[in-house]
C-alpha cells in the first residue's frame, strides 16, 4: 500500500468527523440548547446550524408545542372536611428554551406541586357543593397562579381543568338520596299543581255552565211568560170582542175543575163555593125555556138593531140572527159544553167520595161542608 495514501485517508476522516460534528439539522418545533465548554452559547433553531466541533455539545432538546399533562388523583381537604380526590389536566407551551432548561431542575414536577398546592388553598376555602358546582371558578383561579409562577420557568400555561372529583363512598350515597329526595320533591310538588290548576279549570268550567244554564233559564223564563201574557191577552181580547155570553164562561168554568185532582199526591181536594152558582148558570142557560120566556124575533131583530146603531163608535160582538146556522152551531156547542160538565162534577163527586172513605175523619168533615 502507498504510504502517500493513510495519510490521505486519516485526513478525509477527520473532515467527514469535523463536518458531521459541525453540521446540527433541527426539526421543526423543536429547540436546542447548545453549551461551549460548560456554559450556556445559544439555542437552535429549525433548520441548519452549524456549530464548533469538540468545543459545542447539545445539552437539551425542547419541544415548543402545546403540551398536556395530566397528574394522578390528589386528596384535597374541603372546608366542611371531607376529603375528596381531584384529577387536573394541564396544558402549557414552552416559549424560552433557555429558561425551562436552566431556571428550573424538572418543570414537570415543579408545575405538579403547584397545582396540588393551589388546589388546597383553593378547595380549602369552599364546601363540597361548593367545590362540585364551582369548577369555572377553580379553574380560573388555578390558571392565574401557575401562569404567573410558571412564567420565570420560561412555561406558558394555556388552561387547566379539573377532571374529575371524587367524594367519599358515604358522601356520593348521602348525595343519590338527597337528589333522589329532591326529585321525589319536585315531582310531588308538580302533581299538586297539576291537581290544582285541573281544580281551578273544572271550577271555572262548572261557573261558566251554571251561568249559562242560568241565563238560559231565565231567557226560557221571560219567553214563557211573554207567551202566557200575549195568549192571556188574545184570550181576553178574543172574549171581549166576541162578547162571551155567562154559559161559555160558566162552561169554562166547570172545566178547569177535573184538573184539581189529577195530581198523584192530592189526598184531597176542594170544591170552591161558587160551584152550585156555576151549575145553576149553565143548567138556566142550557135548560128547556118556554118560546114565551124571550121577546119574539121581531124584538130581537129591532133590539139588535137598535144596540147595532148605539154601539157603532165601540168594538163589539158581530149581529147574529136568531135562526141562524151559527146560532144552532152555538146552541149545540153549548148542550155538549153541559153535558161535559155535569159528567166532570160527576166524577169529581166520585174521587171526593173514595178520599172520604180512606179516611173517614176528614172525610165526614167535608162531606157535610159540602152538604151544607
Amino acid at each position: 500500500m502507498d504510504p502517500i495514501v493513510i495519510p490521505i485517508l486519516v485526513a478525509a476522516i477527520v473532515v467527514v468527523f469535523l463536518v458531521a460534528a459541525t453540521v446540527r439539522i433541527v426539526p421543526q418545533a423543536r429547540r436546542y440548547n447548545i453549551e461551549r465548554f460548560g456554559r450556556y452559547r445559544r439555542t437552535l433553531q429549525p433548520g441548519l446550524n452549524f456549530v464548533l466541533p469538540v468545543a459545542d455539545r447539545v445539552n437539551t432538546k425542547l419541544d415548543v408545542r402545546e403540551q398536556v399533562y395530566s397528574s394522578d388523583p390528589k386528596p384535597v381537604i374541603t372546608e366542611d372536611n371531607l376529603v375528596v380526590n381531584i384529577d387536573t389536566v394541564l396544558y402549557y407551551q414552552i416559549t424560552d428554551p433557555r429558561a425551562a432548561a436552566y431556571e428550573v431542575a424538572d418543570y414537570l414536577q415543579a408545575i405538579d406541586q403547584l397545582t396540588v398546592t393551589t388546589l388546597r388553598n383553593v378547595i380549602g376555602s369552599m364546601d363540597l357543593e361548593g367545590t362540585l358546582t364551582s369548577r369555572e371558578e377553580i379553574n380560573a383561579r388555578l390558571r392565574a397562579v401557575l401562569d404567573d409562577a410558571t412564567g420565570k420557568w420560561g412555561i406558558r400555561v394555556n388552561r387547566v381543568e379539573i377532571k374529575a372529583i371524587d367524594p367519599p363512598n358515604t358522601i356520593k350515597e348521602a348525595m343519590e338520596k338527597q337528589m333522589r329526595a329532591e326529585r321525589d320533591k319536585r315531582a310531588a310538588i308538580l302533581h299538586a299543581e297539576g291537581e290544582r290548576q285541573a281544580k281551578i279549570l273544572t271550577a271555572e268550567g262548572t261557573k261558566q255552565k251554571d251561568i249559562l244554564e242560568a241565563q238560559g233559564t231565565q231567557q226560557a223564563m221571560i219567553l214563557r211568560a211573554d207567551g202566557e201574557s200575549k195568549a192571556v191577552e188574545l184570550v181576553f181580547q178574543a172574549v171581549h170582542r166576541n162578547n162571551a155570553d155567562a154559559k161559555v164562561l160558566a162552561y169554562k168554568y166547570l172545566e178547569t175543575l177535573p184538573h184539581l185532582a189529577q195530581s198523584d199526591n192530592n189526598t184531597f181536594w176542594v170544591i170552591p163555593g161558587e160551584l152550585t152558582e156555576a151549575i145553576r148558570t149553565v143548567t138556566s142557560a142550557f135548560g128547556d125555556q118556554p118560546a114565551s120566556t124571550g121577546p119574539p124575533p121581531g124584538a130581537r131583530r129591532e133590539g139588535a138593531a137598535d144596540a147595532d146603531a148605539s154601539d157603532k163608535d165601540q168594538v163589539g160582538a158581530p149581529e147574529v140572527e136568531a135562526n141562524s146556522t151559527l146560532a144552532l152551531e152555538a146552541v149545540a156547542a153549548a148542550d155538549e159544553a153541559a153535558k161535559q160538565a155535569a159528567v166532570a162534577v160527576s166524577d169529581a163527586k166520585a174521587e171526593a167520595e173514595a178520599a172520604g172513605e180512606a179516611r173517614p175523619g176528614r172525610a165526614s168533615g167535608r162531606a157535610s161542608a159540602s152538604d151544607a
